[in-house]
């Protein structure tokens, strides 16, 4: 219940449209509920006159006739209105809600969308969203006509004679008890539903986003039987809420059917007797038959509670989240805008985990200075990346303090530390649009000439010229169109259009080949001037001109130095050096020594 009221909260924007909407639901109960006096008063009045004069009393009938069709008529526009805007009202409402999910998600740090399934996040922000729409709409709004209803026609027919209103509605409590039943009953359906509906978009998701991966392996059946499981599931669960369903409608109707019975036998003897009039007792029956449908509807409605219910806890699961990476409320600007931070970078004991049980960092210490170029080496899984991730922010650190500018990060606002940082990652992203918008993306203000010269330094530009339609080109879902040469160098262009005192590359590299990479590295030899640049890296050319090498080991700092000293100092890096760089500093050398005997051989 308490979901359903936060719920309410939604509509507060919407005051003015919900007030209206409840008048013109108000209107087209209250047009509803008058038929049936028109119906008795014409009828009695009919009879009082035949009685009178001997003769049909055409008139009172003429009369009700006319009486009727402008009810039925202002009944009409007013359920009309009240459906339109009701519509408006609960699609104002989705379009919140949805827009707060979304908001929410960009805001929530990395350590959430680490735990987060695509698929079960799109569900909550469709088919969720969708049962909170049919709330508004469909239930809130409904529950107002029903409750207009039923209290005013029990005032009515109290009125008219209290026994005949005690037999009509000896019924309701049953059907309300009944209702009740299967709210219990489905509610707890609905969730497996909504969570089968998640479960299943997931495995369909990931089929989707991995199918190269299916097909080189010839797991197209196995994938298909893993989406039959959760199809199965989502089925049975599905079939059930309708088995509950399809009980639940004809009981009450049903019980409808004996109310109205029970009407006529106890009525009809209230009519011998004297004590009610046959107009009365046709109101009573015109009354009980006008209640079918909002009873009927009262277990469809608890039924939308229900799955509302099911829905907003999925929902609030997201906009409560709490992002592990939050703002401080006094944090002050790094730089003002389009102004440039110097770049110095400290890390102070820095340990992190992203959990308590499994530790990445330990106690890490190290200052770079603006200008200098900081190499990152150590084998897989020795917290490379965890550390350059520390630096915008994308996780908090678990003890010690990162420093930019001699600033505690956490004391600064998120959008100017990272508008301070250009990252190259190694897991290249790209948007399913143009290469020029593709580029420009972290400064859509950038000009078309401002892009392109970022394309020349990553050396991409020469091949978009080539493609057909240049720098309109679209890219496919995820950059498949392009190699993954391609995608780093267009990566590593919408870095530099940034213009930024901070460059990570995240083994950014590892995807050209070694000419490519010693072009981009002379491009970028020009850039990285009075910027401080962090790479990883396992290519040799990149770590011999860092000022600065940081071996790590475990997540600790094992060595650090220039290459010169480490290649030589029996640690882990001579080690690294031994194994994976020294077979490509000879081929280098092959490869120029190859370059400059064809040289003399052409003069």
């Amino acid at each position: 219940m308490r979901v359903l009221i936060r719920l309410l909260g939604f509509l507060g924007p919407f005051r003015g449209l919900l007030l209206v909407t409840l008048c013109m639901m108000v209107g087209a109960s209250a047009f509803s509920l008058v038929v049936p006096q028109i119906i008795g008063f014409a009828l009695d009045s009919a009879i009082h006159s035949q009685a009178s004069g001997g003769a049909v009393a055409w008139n009172p009938l003429v009369m009700g006739f006319g009486l009727i069709m402008g009810a039925a008529l202002l009944r009409g526009v007013f359920a009309y209105s009240q459906q339109y805007l009701g519509e408006k009202l609960s699609q104002s409402v989705a379009y919140t809600i949805r827009n707060a999910i979304y908001e929410r998600l960009q805001n929530l740090s990395f350590a959430y969308h680490d735990q987060a399934q695509i698929g079960q996040i799109m569900s909550r922000a469709t088919q969720d969203v969708e049962a909170m729409r049919q709330y508004i709409n469909m239930g809130l709004i409904r529950a107002g006509a029903i409750l207009i209803l039923l209290f005013v026609t029990l005032a009515l027919m109290l009125r008219t004679s209290a026994m005949l209103t005690l037999v009509s509605w000896t019924f309701l409590p049953v059907m309300a008890a009944i209702s009740i039943y299967m709210s219990m009953r489905l509610r707890p359906l609905w969730q497996l539903v909504q969570d089968g509906q998640g479960r299943m978009s997931n495995v369909l998701h990931e089929n989707l986003s991995g199918v190269r991966v299916v097909k080189a392996f010839s797991r197209e059946d196995f994938e298909a039987r893993k989406f039959e499981v959760e199809a199965e599931a989502l089925f049975k669960h599905s079939y059930r809420t309708n088995q509950f369903q399809a009980v639940n409608g004809p009981l009450l109707t049903a019980l409808g059917g004996l109310a109205i019975a029970s009407t006529l036998a106890f009525g009809g003897r209230e009519v011998i007797a004297g004590r009610i009039t046959p107009g009365e007792l046709v109101a009573f029956i015109v009354y009980l038959q006008l209640l079918q449908q909002p009873v009927r509807m009262l277990g469809f409605m608890i039924n939308i509670f229900s799955r509302t219910i099911s829905a907003g806890q999925r929902i609030y699961d997201i906009l409560d989240a709490e992002s592990a990476v939050l703002e401080r409320p006094d944090a002050v600007v790094l730089v003002a805008a389009r102004g440039r931070a110097r770049g110095e970078v400290r890390f102070e004991h820095v340990s992190f985990g992203y959990n308590a049980q499994t530790p990445v960092l330990h106690d890490v210490t190290f200052t770079s200075h603006p200008g200098e170029i900081v190499a990152l080496v150590g084998p897989t899984g020795s917290g490379k990346s965890s550390l350059v991730n520390l630096m915008p922010r994308f996780y908090d650190v678990t003890a010690g303090r990162v420093l930019m500018d001699g600033l505690d990060i956490r004391d600064l606002t998120i959008e100017s530390l990272r508008g301070q940082i250009g990252i190259v990652q190694q897991d290249v992203f790209l948007f399913i649009d143009t290469i020029r918008e593709n580029i420009r993306y972290g400064r859509l203000e950038a000009t078309d000439g401002e892009v392109e010269d970022a394309a020349r330094v990553a050396r991409i530009h020469e091949f978009i010229l080539s493609l057909p339609d240049g720098y309109d080109t679209w890219v496919g879902e995820r950059g498949v169109t392009l190699s993954g040469g391609q995608k780093q160098r267009i990566s590593i262009a919408r870095t530099l259009l940034l213009d930024p005192a901070i460059l990570i590359f995240d083994d950014s590299t590892s995807s050209v080949d070694m000419e490519t990479e010693y072009l981009i590295q002379q491009a970028l030899a020009e850039l990285m001037e009075g910027r401080t640049t962090f790479v990883i890296a396992q290519r040799l050319r990149t770590v011999k001109a860092a000022d600065t090498i940081l071996v790590l080991d475990r997540g600790a700092i094992v060595e650090r130095g220039r290459h010169q000293d480490l290649a030589r100092g029996g640690g882990l890096y001579q080690r690294i050096y031994e194994l994976e760089l020294r077979d490509q500093e000879e081929a280098f050398e092959a490869s120029v020594g190859a370059g400059a005997g064809a040289g003399a051989a052409d003069a």
